[in-house]
C-alpha cells in the first residue's frame, strides 16, 4: 500500500529527526521548538519518518529508546526533589513563625 504525505510534513519529519540526532533532545523539546503537539511529533518520528528516510529513523529510534529507558530514573529524581523542596518549605514556615 502506497503512503503519500504532503511535502511540508515530510520535510518537517526529516528536520525533527535530524534535530533529535544532533542534540539528543526529547520529543517534548522538539515539539516545543516546532510548535506542534508531542503526539504529532511522535507520529512524525515513529510512523512517518521511516517512509521518508529509513536510516535516519533508525538513529532516531535508538535515541528514543534510550530516553524511554531513562524515564523511570529521571521521574524518580524529580519526585525526590519535589518532596525535598516541600519538606524544606515546611521547615522554613515553622522557623519563621
Amino acid at each position: 500500500r502506497a503512503f503519500f504525505m504532503r511535502a511540508d510534513i515530510a520535510e518537517r519529519c526529516v528536520e525533527i529527526g535530524k534535530y533529535i540526532c544532533e542534540t539528543k533532545k526529547t520529543i517534548r523539546a522538539a515539539a516545543k521548538i516546532w510548535g506542534i503537539s508531542k503526539s504529532t511529533c511522535h507520529k512524525d518520528l515513529v510512523d512517518r519518518l521511516p517512509t521518508v528516510d529509513f536510516e535516519l529513523s533508525k538513529q532516531v529510534r535508538e535515541i528514543l529508546a534510550y530516553h524511554k529507558a531513562q524515564r523511570h530514573i529521571l521521574g524518580g529524581k524529580a519526585t525526590a526533589e519535589k518532596w525535598k523542596k516541600s519538606k524544606e518549605s515546611k521547615i522554613r514556615k515553622q522557623v519563621c513563625k
